[in-house]
């Protein structure tokens, strides 16, 4: 096992959670060959100083807190080389209402303005889209937020 990879990955793994995936290219942008690099990773895995889950957790738990939608977080998660059944079971094991989390994103940005005309409408809906969330919720949400 190269020692050198080895002090490379702890030194970034101090800094936060990464995903193996994202460690890999890290890693591999630093000039270090895969077939050197992937002992390293086993090992750190083994060690539980590389968890998949945990970085997971630790994603999930940070763009939430930011007010992004679960469309947002699981494509974010899958960039970052996280296997799907670990973003399934996230899915599963969070108690998140996620109608309430599009609330709070969308009063933090919108306040209690109300829409003014069809463009302010459609400007709102793409940005809870880029948030993440989903049709049903934003539209669940503008209907509601804005009858009178």
């Amino acid at each position: 096992m190269n020692k050198a990879i080895l002090h490379c990955s702890v030194g970034i793994l101090s800094r936060r959670e990464h995903s193996y995936e994202e460690l890999m290219q890290k890693l591999k942008f630093r000039q270090h060959s895969e077939d050197e690099i992937t002992p390293v990773l086993e090992f750190l895995i083994k060690k539980k100083y590389l968890s998949d889950q945990r970085f997971a957790e630790s994603l999930f738990g940070s763009r939430l807190n930011k007010g992004y939608g679960w469309l947002y977080i699981s494509n974010e998660l899958e960039q970052k080389g996280v296997c799907d059944t670990i973003i399934v079971e996230l899915s599963k094991n969070q108690q998140i209402d996620w109608y309430l989390q599009a609330e709070l994103a969308y009063n933090k940005r919108f306040g209690e303005s109300t829409i003014k005309d069809q463009k302010d409408k459609l400007k709102r809906i793409r940005f809870m889209q880029s948030r993440g969330f989903s049709s049903d919720e934003i539209m669940i949400l503008i209907k509601y937020t804005h009858s009178d």
